[in-house]
């Protein structure tokens, strides 16, 4: 019987060694003349246990890691066809705390199947939400997703549905699906490990919303950066329309959706939907006014969807399990499932699904393990480069939209970055005023000027010029970017600086007796 042995092609696991990991073990496999074929999966997202080498057995997939190629001789020595003991084995995969604790439906797949198979995606439930689409109408299916409440991953959390709604109603002869997979975000990786690791469910989610819409044609919009993204979806897309997948005729039906992907140079900016669509169109990304909506006037001025990896993927369980089952997870007006992404200063960096509503402190000293140095945490930032840094005073915030909200700061794309106490905040601001200076596309006054002279200012006050009065200067620079910006770059900018000087006042300078540093913008 033929043992199957997977090692993962995932980005993250090859910056680790996993391809050499491969070469060892394919190496042993021929030399011992064994039974044994290698698959090169997505990775489980548990980054500190990559190159994370699985075999299947009779009990059940065990796990080894995070395993060198020295290590493999000594593998196979032990037993590694049958799971044997050796210290690098992990137990069952399935009962590792940091996967047995999450619930995973968007990744359900992401680090079991072979990316590239329509046998495995389908044995693993794959393609049962774009089945029940085609014996829906588009209203049916519109209907179904804004019952489940789910919302965009991408960080506007604006609901799916409506958006769809929206698009479906508008009036085109041609309607675009656009997944933006420009995933630009310090501490980000979901979109990235998704296409790499289950790209069908993103075509699949794709698909369901042209049903939805009208579209029959789509663009996954991703960054030059991300050249495994590019080539595994490209993959699949072959194969999907090999299949009848994707083509003139989805699975036999009378709709027809097609898809291409589509890379952008890196510009962060081209994350925001409209300078998205200007890149797509070939055009220099930059911000549009709106109105007009993408949804009514998008992609070459026809009525388009714009949503995120996480949400599009998000689609065909949905479909395939009902809109209540997805709804039954989260709080508030927050449900389904978040893909958390922990990176930083922290012992267990990786990606955990969970309902939003599990504290930030539990995400960072239960999940993530605390630091890696060992040093107490001082700050975290959550929501990318723009998102507010959060002290351990708010560390009892749910994971939530609203609550996040209601303590100035946002989840955005769920990206949490920690630092320990050896960060410096005053830095950390200026480096937000600096990211948004060199990102800026230049379009409007207050995110190209405001935030050039936001650096300048913080490098005043780090030179003890003055301090009062330029972090005064500071707070009325992010006042004007925050509510005169064209987009979420400026508009977002003064969270982190804002955040920063109001948790961490020790780090801007002395401040006269009894004076607070900072009063928190209105």
């Amino acid at each position: 019987m033929t043992v199957t042995i997977f090692v993962p092609r995932d980005a993250a696991a090859l910056a680790l060694g996993a391809e050499k990991v491969a070469e060892a073990i394919a190496a042993e496999v021929a030399a011992r003349g064994l039974d044994a074929r290698i698959v090169r999966n997505g990775s489980r997202g548990m980054f500190w246990l990559e190159p994370l080498v699985e075999v299947r057995t009779e009990r059940g997939r065990i796990a080894y890691g995070p395993v060198k190629p020295s290590d493999v001789a000594s593998l196979f020595d032990s037993g590694l066809m049958t799971g044997g003991a050796h210290p690098l084995c992990l137990g069952l995969t399935k009962e590792i705390p940091f996967l047995r604790q999450q619930t995973r439906l968007t990744f359900s797949r992401c680090g079991v199947t072979d990316p590239l198979s329509l046998e495995d995606y389908r044995h693993y439930q794959g393609l049962k939400g774009l089945a029940r689409a085609l014996t829906m109408s588009a209203p049916e299916i519109v209907q179904a997703v804004t019952d489940s409440g789910l919302r965009g991953r991408g960080g506007a959390g604006f609901p799916t549905g409506i958006k769809w709604k929206t698009v479906a109603d508008a009036p085109g002869a041609q309607k675009y699906i656009v997944c933006n997979a420009d995933e630009g975000d310090s501490g980000t990786f979901a979109d990235r490990m998704i296409m790499e690791g289950d790209p069908f469910v993103l075509i699949e989610g794709m698909i369901i919303a042209g049903l939805a819409t009208g579209a029959t044609k789509g663009y996954i919009y991703t960054r030059s950066e991300y050249p495994h993204a590019i080539q595994r979806m490209n993959e699949a897309i072959d194969v999907a329309r090999r299949a009848g997948i994707l083509g003139p005729s989805v699975m036999g039906s009378a709709h027809a959706f097609d898809l291409e992907v589509r890379a952008g140079a890196g510009a962060y900016v081209c994350g925001e939907e409209t300078s998205l669509l200007n890149s797509l169109e070939g055009k220099r990304g930059i911000v549009r006014a709106k109105p007009p909506r993408p949804a009514l006037k998008g992609f070459l001025s026809c009525p388009t969807v714009v949503n995120n990896v996480m949400s599009l993927a998000s689609v065909p369980v949905i479909l395939d399990r009902g809109p209540e089952f997805y709804r039954d997870f989260g709080m508030g007006r927050s449900r389904g499932t978040i893909p958390i992404q922990i990176a930083g200063n922290v012992r267990h960096g990786g990606l955990f699904e969970t309902a939003f509503g599990p504290t930030l402190g539990q995400i960072v000293d239960e999940i993530g393990g605390g630091t890696a140095t060992g040093r107490p945490v001082k700050a975290v930032q959550v929501g990318g480069p723009l998102g507010a840094y959060f002290p351990r005073t708010l560390f009892d915030t749910p994971f939530d939209y609203e609550a996040f909200a209601a303590k100035d700061g946002l989840i955005g794309h769920a990206g949490v970055v920690v630092f320990d106490d050896t960060a410096d905040m005053l830095k950390q601001a200026r480096f937000a005023m600096e990211f948004c200076a060199i990102e800026s596309c230049g379009k409007c006054t207050p995110c190209r000027i405001g935030s050039t002279r936001g650096v300048e200012t913080a490098d005043r006050i780090a030179r003890g010029i003055e301090p009062e009065k330029n972090r005064a200067l500071l707070a009325d620079l992010c006042n004007t970017m925050k509510f005169g910006s064209l987009c979420a770059l400026g508009g977002f900018t003064p969270y982190p600086v804002m955040s920063a000087m109001i948790h961490f006042p020790e780090d801007f300078g002395p401040t006269p007796l009894g004076t607070p540093l900072i009063e928190a913008a209105e």
